[in-house]
């Protein structure tokens, strides 16, 4: 037996959301906005946050700074029951932080990176790992620190007997230079959004970027398509699922990693990709009901009363 089903190692930060926006921002000109939260944020945590609510046992190794956006954090993380021993608080570091401009279900977002370039493969004992029977990485481009070690990452976690999931995430810099020959084929569950595959594979359709990622040696891939649904590949066979519509958006902050904690809850419990797939489109639906990436995710009472009550779900 383990320790912990899913260690998560991944970026750490606080997202300051401003909802009900007069106008989009312009220079010289000050715009109003009605609503404002500031709450756990980043890729990583949030995945860890609603993973460790459905049930599951989350640990994190991360960076922050000694600050109160770091405590938030760990406030946060604690709560929804994710272990943070093995999270490094740097005093001569500050805790990252982003804000974000929504608009219905789109959304700007302006990231200072602080503490999250600073993670580095040598702040991942392997002792740590060997405590987990999964390891989850989020956000590649946002932690340079790392990002070039990533398939030493992968592999040590393969070879340690853990099984792997990766959410690439968006390229602020638009380069999409990321060792996918390397980290493919050690990794499990690939989940990246569809725009995000065909730039990580240079493609020009998802198609393309699905061949490609099966020529690298990918096993599974789930892509997430926003309002439409999802579509899984394992062996050269797709399978399209489509989205639980949520008529009254709160943001969608988090959904597609509301997505793949769905997805990796059910993947730990050895469910069949079908199960994996449906209950991942659930909770990145479940996730659009309130503000913020976690506040929906109480835990897992919680989230299947909501899934009954506005999405007519059934188990």
């Amino acid at each position: 037996m383990k320790e912990f089903d899913v260690i998560v190692v991944g970026e750490l930060n606080v997202d300051l959301i401003l909802n009900n926006i007069d106008s989009f921002p312009e220079m010289g000109k000050e715009k109003l906005a009605a609503n404002m939260d500031m709450i756990l944020g980043s890729s990583s945590a949030i995945f860890a946050s609603n993973l460790s609510s459905l049930g599951a046992k989350v640990a994190f190794i991360g960076k922050i700074g000694e600050d109160s956006f770091g405590n938030l954090v760990l406030d946060s993380l604690q709560r929804k029951g994710v272990n943070t021993k093995m999270i490094i608080s740097d005093p001569d570091l500050a805790t990252g932080a982003t804000i974000i401009l929504n608009y219905g279900e789109d959304r700007a977002m302006v990231t200072h990176p602080g503490a999250m370039n600073h993670l580095t493969i040598d702040d991942i004992d392997e002792e740590l790992l060997k405590k987990a029977r999964h390891l989850h990485f989020s956000s590649v481009f946002l932690q340079p620190g790392i990002k070039k070690d990533l398939a030493q990452l992968f592999a040590k976690a393969k070879d340690l007997g853990l099984t792997t999931s990766l959410d690439a995430q968006w390229d602020p810099a638009e380069k999409w230079d990321l060792d996918l020959k390397n980290i493919v084929p050690n990794v499990n569950v690939f989940l990246p959004n569809q725009k995000e595959a065909m730039y990580l594979t240079s493609s020009k359709d998802i198609n393309t970027a699905l061949q490609t990622l099966d020529a690298l040696g990918a096993d599974i891939v789930a892509v997430k398509m926003d309002n439409r649904g999802s579509l899984v590949r394992k062996s050269a066979k797709n399978t399209e699922l489509p989205a639980f519509l949520n008529k009254d958006v709160v943001d969608s902050i988090g959904a597609g990693d509301s997505y793949n904690a769905g997805f990796i809850f059910k993947y730990i419990q050895g469910k069949d990709l079908a199960e994996c797939q449906r209950f991942a489109n659930l909770t990145g639906a479940v996730n659009t009901t309130s503000a913020g990436g976690t506040t929906a995710f109480n835990n897992y009472d919680a989230v299947m009363e909501i899934a009954r009550q506005r999405f007519n779900y059934v188990e």
